[in-house]
């Protein structure tokens, strides 16, 4: 991140010598989103302030600070899968590309405010799912959501749509999660459907790497801080312009994690004589986006205990900042690993992050 400050001459040596400590708070990261309908090459956008002293009679000279940190949020469990809490910073190492990075800040709990997307599969074969979906979906977003959050809602078929912008209103949100119906008629069929329940090889009806990349690029590149996608879905895409590696590649570069709550009726599609590889791919996604999969069937309880956990663990993330050693900004992929001391320990983390390109 850069931050630009203008400053008059006999307050520069001052500036100078605190610059060593500015860099050790915490900056927030900003995505800069790349042009439609590419593959997205967004990086670390930065952030320009401009301080002007007062007294108009002092000449001022422009100082350029580059301030370029790199925020990881993520969780730490134990080998039963459970969240380890209060660990301390002196028991993690972050590397980047293999080289170890000097942590300039750490929080054992992160209180920034969270932005949350909610992404609702509406295509046929989620006619049997939609209505608990909707339900569980309208509860966690009451329980998670404080007054400095904010949300969206996103629905995809055999078309992506925004069924509520950025809010704080948890009554809209829930609103707009009872929006998403299956446009689907059983009897006669509708186009890019098949007249099924089960999307039909080849044909456009569930939009799902679509809505992800519009998610990641659209909406949640240009927000700051904490930021998660949730989607509820069987994880079968069928008719996206894009691909699963376009979907990924949106979620990492706007900084974002990715949960799914995988709603499969798998017999479904083996009786239509469809293979079913929807899991496959939102693990790609989750792994990669430091999230997960969590396998709900059509079960309820199962569904609301997974909204559960997902609270649970957006709750309890740690938050580390470091300034990478490798200063260049070139919009490179850059693989991350987090390591911790502590016995009997798994992080849960994004894999990487693209860095953000010089605006020079």
């Amino acid at each position: 991140m850069h931050k630009f400050l203008v400053l008059p001459n006999r307050m520069l040596a001052l500036f100078v010598a605190l610059v060593s400590v500015c860099l050790a708070a915490p900056v927030g990261i900003a995505q800069q989103p790349p042009p439609p309908a590419q593959t997205a090459q967004p990086g670390q956008q930065p952030a320009q302030g401009d301080q002007q002293s007062g007294d108009s009679q002092q000449p001022t000279e422009t100082l350029k600070v580059n301030v370029n940190v790199v925020q990881l949020f993520f969780n730490v469990k134990d080998k039963h899968g459970a969240l380890v809490p209060n660990l301390t910073k002196d028991l993690f190492n972050v590397s980047e590309d293999g080289t170890p990075q000097t942590i300039k800040y750490f929080n054992a709990e992160s209180n920034l405010p969270l932005t949350l997307g909610i992404l609702i599969d509406a295509s046929g074969s989620q006619r049997n799912v939609i209505d608990m979906e909707k339900e569980v979906g309208g509860a966690f977003l009451k329980q998670i959501l404080t007054d400095k959050d904010e949300a969206f809602v996103i629905s995809f078929d055999i078309s992506v749509d925004l069924l509520q912008d950025f809010t704080r209103d948890v009554r809209r949100l829930q609103n707009a999660l009872n929006k998403a119906k299956v446009n689907v008629d059983f009897t006669t069929g509708v186009p890019g459907i098949g007249g099924g329940p089960i999307p039909q090889q080849n044909s456009p009806g569930t939009l799902l790497y679509d809505a992800v990349y519009l998610s990641g690029h659209d909406m949640l590149a240009k927000e700051v801080g904490r930021k998660a996608m949730i989607l509820l879905t069987d994880g079968q895409d069928e008719g996206s312009r894009l691909k699963i590696q376009d979907a990924i590649e949106a979620a990492q570069k706007s900084d974002s994690i990715v949960y799914v709550l995988l709603c499969a009726d798998r017999g479904g599609y083996f009786s239509a004589g469809m293979a079913y590889t929807g899991e496959g791919d939102m693990r790609k996604l989750t792994e990669a986006t430091g999230g997960r999969v969590i396998n709900v069937g059509n079960k309820f309880d199962k569904l609301r205990e997974a909204f559960d956990q997902i609270a649970a663990e957006l709750r309890s993330q740690y938050n580390i900042g470091y300034t990478p050693t490798n200063a260049k900004q070139d919009g490179s992929y850059r693989k991350l690993e987090i390591k911790c001391k502590e016995p009997n320990t798994k992080i849960q983390a994004r894999a990487g992050y693209y860095a953000g390109r010089s605006q020079d």
